[in-house]
Formats: C-alpha cells, sequence, structure tokens
C-alpha cells in the first residue's frame, strides 16, 4: 500500500511537471535555476508594495530568472532582499537567482525616471511631457490642477499654473502620483524665488517679467539689457510691443504672427495694443531670466531686435533711428536666408 501510494504521488508529480511545460506555466514546486550571470540587457519594472514572490514571477515573465521559487528562495536567503526599491531596472536574461537579487540591490541596475522641464516651456508643453514620461492619461494631470490649492499654487499666482513649472530635471519614483508632480514642480519655483528674497506679493509679477525675457532673449547677456529696457517702457508708459506674448495669446509660433494679429484688440496678450504687463506669465523661466529682473543692466535701450534668426544674435537702441537701422540688417538677413 505504501509503495502504491510513492508510485501515486511521483506520477501525480510527473503529471503537473509536464502539464505545466505544456500549458506555459511554472510547475509550483520546480525551483530550477539558471547557472549563469546573465546574458542579454532586458528592462523591468519592480511595482511598489511588490513581495518576493510578485518580483519574481515578474522576472519569470522577462526572462531574467528561471522559476519564481527559485527566486523566492535566493530572497529569504539573503537578508538585504527586502531593501529592494520598486522603480525601473536594466537586468540580464538567464540569470542565477541570487545573481538578479544582487543586481537590484546594486546602483548600476536602477534606471531613474525624469521629468526634464526645459526653460521656456508653457504650462500645457509641460504636462505633455510628463505624460509622455510618466504614462499617466492627461485627466489625471488635470484632476490635479483642478485644486490649486492642493497642489501648493500660491494665492497670488490667481489659479494660473503658467511660469510656475520650474525648469529643472526631477525624478520621478514609480509611486508618484500627478499630484506629488505637479507639487513639486510648484514647490520649486517657490523655494527657489525665496531664495533670492522675493517678496510674496512680488513673485507674479517677477514671473510674468522673466517669462517675457525667457521666449525672447537668445543669449544670456542680453537677459539684463532687456530686462532694463522692459523697465524703461514701462516707466515711459510705452507698450511693450514683445511679440512673444502676441503669439502666446494667440497659442501659435511667434514666427507666425502677423500684423492683424498686432492689430487685435481682444487678445490681452498683445502688447502692441495693450500697456503694461501681459495677464500672467507665458511660459516657466529660468533662474537666469528671474535673475536678470531683479538686477537689470543699466543702460537707455528701449528697443531690441535679433538680426540673425540663426544665432540670434540681437542688437539694442536707444532711438527709433537707430531700432530702424537693426530691423532693417534683420530684413536683409531674411532676404539671403528665405
Amino acid at each position: 500500500m505504501v509503495l502504491a501510494l510513492v508510485l501515486v504521488g511521483g506520477a501525480g508529480y510527473y503529471l503537473v511537471n509536464n502539464a505545466s511545460s505544456l500549458l506555459g506555466f511554472e510547475n509550483p514546486f520546480s525551483v530550477s535555476d539558471y547557472e549563469g550571470q546573465g546574458v542579454d540587457p532586458v528592462d523591468v519594472t519592480i511595482e511598489p508594495q511588490s513581495t518576493g514572490a510578485d518580483i519574481g514571477q515578474t522576472l519569470v515573465e522577462a526572462g531574467v530568472v528561471k522559476s519564481a521559487n527559485a527566486f523566492v528562495k535566493a530572497f529569504k536567503e539573503n537578508p538585504d532582499a527586502a531593501k529592494i526599491q520598486p522603480g525601473n531596472y536594466t537586468l540580464l536574461t538567464e540569470m542565477k537567482a541570487s545573481a538578479a537579487i544582487t543586481l537590484l540591490l546594486s546602483k548600476e541596475s536602477k534606471n531613474e525616471m525624469k521629468l526634464t522641464v526645459p526653460e521656456g516651456f508653457t504650462a500645457a508643453q509641460v504636462i505633455e511631457r510628463a505624460v509622455s514620461v510618466t504614462g499617466k492619461p492627461q485627466e489625471e494631470f488635470q484632476a490635479a490642477m483642478a485644486d490649486p490649492a492642493a497642489v501648493g499654487l500660491p494665492a497670488e499666482a490667481g489659479g494660473n499654473f503658467e511660469g510656475w513649472f520650474f525648469p529643472s530635471t526631477y525624478v520621478l519614483e514609480p509611486n508618484d502620483s500627478a499630484t506629488t508632480i505637479v507639487a513639486n514642480m510648484i514647490a520649486t519655483t517657490v523655494a527657489n524665488l525665496d531664495s533670492l528674497g522675493i517678496p510674496a506679493a512680488d513673485r507674479e509679477m517677477v514671473l510674468i517679467k522673466a517669462s517675457l525675457i525667457e521666449r525672447e532673449a537668445k543669449a544670456e547677456e542680453d537677459r539684463p539689457k532687456m530686462a532694463q529696457a522692459i523697465e524703461n517702457r514701462l516707466s515711459r508708459e510705452m507698450t511693450l510691443d514683445i511679440d512673444a506674448a502676441v503669439a502666446f495669446g494667440l497659442g501659435k509660433p511667434g514666427t507666425e504672427i502677423t500684423n492683424a494679429d498686432k492689430a487685435n484688440t481682444d487678445n490681452l496678450y498683445n502688447l502692441y495694443k495693450h500697456k503694461g504687463l501681459p495677464p500672467g506669465p507665458i511660459a516657466s523661466p529660468g533662474m537666469k531670466s528671474i535673475e536678470a529682473v531683479l538686477n537689470p543692466e543699466p543702460g537707455d535701450w528701449i528697443f531690441w531686435v535679433a538680426v540673425n534668426l540663426d544665432t540670434g544674435e540681437t542688437k539694442f537702441s536707444s532711438t527709433l533711428a537707430e531700432h530702424q537701422k537693426y530691423v532693417d540688417e534683420l530684413r536683409a538677413w531674411q532676404r539671403e536666408n528665405p
């Protein structure tokens, strides 16, 4: 009778083992393991709150380890295994389970998810890039921004996120929500403004001026001059005549605005028709543009124009006659570079 039971048990194991192989799922009793240190690179994502068994199954599906049981066994034998963090990793196919754990614990294998916000991006462009990098639906970011106070947008912004996503590279964690990401970008802006000693009441004004400079200036040395030119025009109650603002208000590239666009009084960002600053920032300014607003270069300039659209060379002037000469220089460049 005992012999019969052993035979039945052996047959049962044989059947389970072969059925699992045929059907494509892992034998629950198997602890088979690869012997090598790996073959080909493969990207793997460890989700938040994954157990050792969860990680093992993920690695089996990616072809990294031979069986989840072998990984769980190695996981239990390594006292540091519980320190494996969620995130994106580059591992190797056909790894011994213990070697896979060692690689997961090394900094070299972890791929950081980064969101880079360039200077001069609009809020819409920032969110579009965040969606692309994280894979989160745009609706999640829109929901996060539906409650400005919950993500730390200061009251002086008036509910307008434009200009408040600070240009930087943000290292994201897999469990970062859209709310967390938006809040971090705003907090970085506030921290940088505070580091420069800008009073809360002046933050929005500084961001507006800095955003105009960010979208207009082509060279770092031009920013303080442009800041002074803006102040000179404001003090003389002149219109700012900034194409980038007109374009922002119309949602089109600055190179495509027309004379009709400049005559459009319905566009509140049309600084050819409306004196003073626009209603809000037109982009996310970087630190250099913000610092230029705080420390403009002394001078009597009231005009500027880029005379070479390839290099961005910009010339400043204090009289209309001089400015017209530089405009003619730009027109000549455009004729030579249709």
